[in-house]
């Protein structure tokens, strides 16, 4: 199984960047995905999930309303658009694909490499 993020980048405060996560070597449709980050020096923590479908979302309170997941699963890819992005939204962000839509990094059985996100102020 392979989970290859893509997308990151170095922004100014109130841009746009859009991740990427390709999917390979499991049955993509059959996996709830989700978003997760880590800041240096501290833990990593939920951005956001979406369902097998893609019918059901959630999203941490620190993103509501500027990030938007999605997937499709013909491509068997899911995607992170982040919009009027803060400083503190600078992490590296992890895509995985799990068993339930949860924020509990615990569900999760399999894990991309991250890719670096860095808002500048």
């Amino acid at each position: 199984v392979q989970l290859q993020a893509s997308g990151g980048g170095l922004v100014q405060a109130g841009g746009s960047l859009s991740l990427s996560c390709a999917a390979s070597g499991l049955t993509f449709s059959g996996y709830d995905m989700g978003w997760f980050r880590q800041a240096p020096g501290k833990e990593r923590e939920f951005v956001s999930t979406i369902s097998r479908s893609g019918a059901t979302t959630y999203y941490a309170d620190s993103v509501k309303g500027r990030f938007t997941i999605s997937r499709d699963n013909a491509k068997n890819t899911v995607y992170l658009q982040m919009n009027s992005l803060e400083p503190e939204d600078t992490a590296v962000y992890y895509c995985a694909a799990g068993r339930s839509t949860t924020k509990t990094s615990g569900w999760y059985d399999y894990w991309g490499q991250g890719t670096q996100v860095t808002v500048s102020s």
